[in-house]
């Protein structure tokens, strides 16, 4: 999620990828259409947090240009509704994490304007009440990424003053965390994370000014990391001519089986949209999305949509929420 905290900025650089020339014309039709729902009823912000539970969306937090910020709201995309709900009781605070894990949510680190916080709160939507957890077992961060599989939550990456990657597992029967695995590769910030049925995949981010190109499969019931196929035009076949998916301070979401990466940063702001096929890896660019340029967005998928909203272009905060159907004939006027 880069440093948009008001700490001096950094200029990544894209690494450039050596081996063969090859021919990246692409000849592919895109698919997929955007439509604009209800916008967030929260002020706009960058930086927030969402996460999705029992078909509903949550979205929190975050950063509005001036302020950092606790306040929490639900969307049912089914009414095209947003409705607030309590407001997170820690710090105020922008670029933390959430999962969802055992029917709660759990909210935690992030920065809140002068210190990285560790602290994590857990959110149970019946009562909609908060209640704080065990403190993370890691160092203080920001920039990191967060996902529930099979009843935990996981955290990886993110920014100390040290790029990191390491890798940790929240067990909400015994209010703990452990240390686990660690992704192969490099350190990084600002990434991105998506969940697959029993898997989880960690792509793009930064690390010592250079956009990354690696993808991580992780495999929870073996608690193994797998490195997949890059995810730039490095190979000597055709497949991944026309990759283009490196960026930082993206979103991803799943729906039907695949994940999506859109939105972020890769010299300059990119809106392309590109579509993640786990059985066969590799990727496929979809109608890109046709909101504002963007970063420090968030995004969730439900029932075979997938949503974004929030962020920042050019330091305004932005509050549109854009809805997408991966199959659908792209349509210009909706």
């Amino acid at each position: 999620m880069t440093v948009k905290r008001n700490i001096a900025g950094l200029s990544f650089i894209v690494m450039l990828a050596s081996g063969c020339v090859k021919d990246t014309t692409s000849t592919t039709e895109t698919v997929g259409n955007w439509i604009r729902r209800s916008d967030f009823e929260g002020v706009g912000r960058s930086e927030a947090v969402a996460v999705t539970l029992d078909g509903k969306a949550f979205i929190g937090l975050g950063y509005d240009g001036t302020n950092r910020l606790t306040d929490f709201w639900e969307y049912d995309s089914q009414s095209d509704f947003w409705k607030k709900k309590a407001a997170f009781p820690g710090v105020a605070r922008s670029s933390g994490v959430a999962f969802a894990a055992s029917g709660k949510i759990y909210a935690g680190l992030g920065f809140d304007g002068v210190n990285t916080l560790n602290d994590f709160w857990a959110y149970d939507p019946v009562a909609d009440s908060w209640t704080r957890v065990a403190d993370f077992a890691g160092s203080a961060r920001y920039d990191a990424v967060a996902f529930g599989l099979n009843d935990k939550g996981y955290v990886c990456s993110g920014y100390d003053g040290n790029y990191l990657k390491d890798f940790w597992e929240y067990d909400p029967v015994g209010n703990t965390w452990i240390q686990k695995v660690s992704p192969g590769g490099s350190k990084r910030s600002d990434a991105v994370v998506f969940v697959i049925g029993e898997k989880a995949y960690l792509a793009c981010g930064t690390n010592n000014g250079s956009y990354l190109n690696d993808l991580w499969e992780y495999d929870a019931v073996q608690e193994k990391w797998t490195e997949k196929r890059k995810i730039s035009n490095v190979s000597d076949e055709t497949y991944d001519d026309s990759y283009t998916i490196m960026r930082s301070n993206a979103i991803a979401f799943a729906i039907d089986g695949k994940g999506y990466i859109t939105t972020g940063s890769n010299g300059g702001l990119t809106n392309t949209c590109w579509e993640y096929e786990p059985v066969t890896d590799t990727w496929s660019e979809k109608t890109s999305f046709e909101g504002t340029s963007r970063e420090g967005a968030v995004a969730f998928g439900i029932n075979g949509k997938g949503f974004i909203t929030t962020g920042r272009s050019s330091g305004l905060r932005l509050d549109d929420l854009r809805e997408f159907s991966p199959a659908s004939t792209y349509e210009e006027n909706d």
